[in-house]
């Protein structure tokens, strides 16, 4: 299941599956708490109101974001980020989140939210160098009683179609008489 030690696979990221699902799962059985189930992760693969998002490396799906929209809402929220523990340390997480943005301002939103436990570490550093800050601190969030940390970025210029629309940008068209 894990690659040799300075394996050069790379790694990819694409959109989740509904085959994917049983793998999903197993990587989500991997953590204590808060996890996400088979039903929902199918749902969240049906439903237009979700981004889901793997990262495959050496045939293992090595972890997953998912981002959660609301109809007329600019905020997305990642709800999301998994790397499996065997994966840590190699870029698949900071890869994960550039996907979730970019998934992000393709959906019409300007800002992404997330939260995450004040005792994780390694992912508040994550979020920071990627632009993130703290917002907020949410009592009692998590189903064990621990609190979280909002965190939010705002994302890159988003013009156009109202939100929940792909607000993806044409090219300028060249000016009369110019050439390429």
């Amino acid at each position: 299941m894990c690659p040799a030690e300075g394996s050069s696979t790379t790694a990819r990221i694409r959109r989740a599956r509904i085959d994917d699902v049983a793998m999903l799962a197993q990587l989500e059985q991997r953590f204590p708490t808060d996890r996400l189930s088979r039903t929902s992760l199918r749902g969240l693969l049906r439903r237009g109101h979700a981004s889901v998002r793997v990262c495959e490396q050496d045939n293992v799906l090595a972890g997953n974001a998912v981002v959660l929209y609301r109809r007329g809402s600019a905020i997305a929220r990642l709800y999301s980020l998994v790397v499996h523990p065997d994966y840590l340390r190699r870029g698949i997480g900071r890869m994960l989140l550039a996907a979730a943005e970019a998934a992000s301002v393709d959906h019409g939103c300007r800002e992404l939210r997330l939260e995450v436990r004040p005792d994780n570490l390694p992912a508040i550093q994550l979020y920071r160098k990627a632009g993130y800050v703290v917002t907020d601190k949410i009592g009692k969030f998590y189903e064990d009683g621990t609190d979280a940390l909002r965190m939010s970025k705002r994302l890159g210029p988003v013009t156009g179609a109202p939100a929940g629309r792909s607000r993806r940008q044409r090219p300028a068209p060249a000016a009369p008489g110019a050439t390429a």
